[in-house]
């Protein structure tokens, strides 16, 4: 990498616009902008492509699918991190909230283990080492239908980088899960439970919400805030549920499953997240709301990959064609996520912000991304 790049004849994606021209990098940042489809010498000629802002991840279980690719397996940590991040900068997320559970249940039917701390040193060790690709911040999904909550918060402090913790009620026969036969099909086909297995795990899960899921709420509510973390809902449902999100300071609502609570959110001002997978496949896997419905009636902001990355980029594309507006579009993996966890450095091409940038051209109505760059380093 030399000290200067310039991207020109490309179709920049600015805020609420996009325009052909020159996009100036020098060092980490942007340097400055120029209109127009001039290619000076010793400039990267885009041949018209888009040049967008890089994109801003702030829910993907990927992570996870790494380090256990298959039931029980897990694998070597530092190399599931490290294929993590470059399949991320692969698909041109430059900026990621990585999603770590934590809240365990060690014994029953539907046990599974504490692993977030763990996991987040690790990533920590790699990130120090300049081993890292993009850029990676903590998303702790606080599970509520959980033995050790509390105690495994309290092992985070805030120089762990946890940008964003979410509230999780995954009680059976209620937000994602209102459909009992949605979840057993889902329980069966992840897990592969059996019948009398899974009505053990619907019993456990509801009698720790009855014994826990109160204190757990209030404790992570405090946790975010000793954090200084954005704090997110899950799965509301009801407008109900979103006055008792807004009463505990939510600013973010992941995948709302009704249009009555993605109504909610916006009435209380908080931005409304949906997976980009229920865009690209019209409908949720869940049975809930499709994310293009919250779209038409202008109650989507973010989107987040979930679990597929690639389809980052691709759903805020397609957004852009429903919408006839790439630049809004594109506003939802990059600018409105950052500003929403408090990132003001990035999300956006302006003069002084991070070049974290994406170079993709269309092909046959799907984006090819041609290059990634993080800090003005090309990383893809």
């Amino acid at each position: 990498m030399t000290d200067e790049v310039i991207l020109a004849n490309a179709t920049l994606v600015l805020r609420g616009e996009t325009v052909t021209g020159s996009l100036h990098i020098k060092g980490e940042t942007i340097a400055g902008i120029d209109q127009g489809a001039h290619v000076p010498a010793g400039a990267v000629d885009c041949e018209g492509d888009f040049v967008s802002p890089g994109l801003v991840e702030l829910h993907t279980d990927n992570l996870e699918r790494h380090i256990q690719p298959r039931p029980k397996v897990d694998w070597p940590h530092a190399a599931a991190i490290l294929a993590h991040d470059a399949e991320l900068a692969g698909t041109g997320i430059t900026t990621v909230f990585d999603a770590m559970r934590v809240g365990s249940i060690p014994s029953g039917a539907g046990r599974y283990l504490q692993y977030a701390r763990n996991l987040s040193r690790e990533l920590w060790q790699l990130r120090e080492a300049s081993a890292l690709k993009i850029s990676h911040f903590l998303h702790l999904r606080a599970e509520v239908c959980s033995e050790t909550l509390v105690e495994e918060l309290d092992e985070f402090a805030p120089e762990d980088r946890v940008g964003l913790v979410s509230l999780m009620d995954h009680t059976p026969g209620q937000r994602q899960f209102r459909d009992m036969t949605k979840l057993e099909a889902y329980m069966k086909g992840k897990h592969a439970m059996s019948d009398d297995t899974f009505l053990q795990h619907v019993s456990q899960l509801k009698g720790l919400r009855d014994r826990y899921g109160d204190r757990h709420e209030i404790e992570t509510v405090k946790a975010a805030r000793r954090l200084g973390s954005v704090l997110a809902s899950h799965d509301d449902t009801t407008a109900e549920q979103v006055a008792v999100s807004a009463g505990h300071g939510i600013r973010l609502a992941e995948f709302p499953t009704t249009i009555e609570a993605a109504e909610a959110c916006h009435a209380h001002g908080i931005k409304v997240i949906m997976g980009a997978p229920n865009l690209i496949r019209g409908g949720s896997h869940s049975g809930n709301v499709a994310a293009a419905d919250l779209a038409e009636r202008g109650l989507l902001d973010i989107l987040s990959s979930d679990y597929v990355p690639s389809a980052l980029l691709l759903s805020a594309v397609r957004l852009g064609a429903l919408w006839g507006d790439m630049a809004r579009g594109m506003a939802t993996v990059t600018r409105t996520p950052a500003q929403a966890v408090g990132l003001d450095d990035r999300g956006e091409i302006a003069p002084g912000l991070r070049a974290d940038l994406i170079r993709f051209r269309m092909s046959q109505d799907v984006p090819a991304l041609q290059s990634v760059w993080s800090r003005g380093r090309r990383v893809a």
